[in-house]
């Protein structure tokens, strides 16, 4: 498919769950910028997405680093809020080094963040994990959980389902997961809501898009750890202190049902990066109209 077509495909299966997403209101207008150092001087802490933003895949946007430090040196709090549940913090680290970024752990919220802190104040459970094997069991030891894999036994003995990572998943284990949920309901916890994300060669399916096609497939209700829900804007704004302005707070994303549909939940401003990412080869005003989610900026990159 062409990118065209995927970037297409994805904003309508956004749109196809919507019901699922959180529903703030936004205002009927937006602002157009180059880039955000146009911008800074009306903002104190910039939350940025990684993926579409910070880097496509395993390649850094150009001029991205350069711009995190501008806003360092202006005094700006700059921060990565991202959905990047499958990788531990030490792996994003690295990776972020590698890229160029110079983020302390501090700086990174994820959704694994967001999905961690959540299982801190649950009871105990046998969990059955979609996850990538590559990195074991880091950051996950303190549960009792286990790969859900091709073998039917993986599902039967879980209590709940984390979903993860779908770097390892098939078609296959989703047949098995619908069936084992639907035989027998039970937790279903999503570590990341993306249904898409930004690669060098297209568009990755997400654990969001696996959980929306357990929800239609048996009824259940997933719950989501991750933009454009709370748990993980939560995190993030708590990091800042007691209070802080939200109005002085910039959202950056390439997307608008996560990044900006999130961050106006929060009650925060956003801006949409246009150039890169989920919308890059689309029509942004159509999509803004269509679905009614609209940023306060549209910017062409960091």
């Amino acid at each position: 498919m062409s990118n065209q077509t995927d970037e297409q495909w994805a904003f309508d299966a956004y749109e196809g769950v919507r019901a699922r997403l959180p529903l703030p209101q936004f205002a009927t207008q937006w602002r157009t910028a180059d880039t955000l150092a146009d911008i800074a001087q009306d903002f104190d802490v910039f939350l940025l997405d990684a993926f579409g933003v910070l880097n496509i895949g395993e390649t850094a946007i150009e001029g991205a680093a350069e711009r995190i430090r501008d806003l360092r040196d202006a005094g700006k709090r700059v921060m990565v809020v991202s959905n990047a549940a499958g990788y531990p913090k030490r792996i994003l680290m690295e990776r972020y080094r590698r890229l160029g970024f110079d983020f302390a752990p501090g700086d990174i919220v994820t959704s694994r963040d967001a999905l961690l802190s959540e299982l801190a104040t649950r009871a105990p459970m046998r969990w059955g994990i979609m996850a990538s094997q590559r990195f074991g069991m880091e950051e996950l030891d303190h549960l009792e959980c286990h790969f859900l894999t091709e073998d039917p036994a993986s599902y039967e003995a879980a209590q709940g389902f984390l979903l993860i990572g779908s770097a390892e998943w098939s078609q296959e284990r989703q047949e098995l997961l619908i069936a084992a949920t639907r035989q027998n309901p039970r937790p279903v916890l999503v570590g990341n809501p993306d249904i898409v994300a930004p690669r060098e060669d297209g568009l990755s399916r997400e654990p969001g898009f696996y959980a929306h096609g357990l929800a239609d497939e048996t009824g259940i209700s997933p719950e989501f750890f991750g933009k454009p829900f709370a748990s993980i804007y939560n995190l993030a704004l708590a990091r800042l202190g007691a209070n802080p302005d939200r109005n002085r707070i910039l959202m950056v994303g390439d997307t608008l049902h996560t990044d900006v549909l999130g961050g106006r939940g929060a009650g925060v401003c956003t801006a949409l990066v246009a150039g890169y990412g989920s919308l890059a080869s689309s029509d942004v005003g159509a999509a803004i109209t269509q679905s009614g989610i609209v940023p306060d900026y549209v910017i062409q990159r960091p």
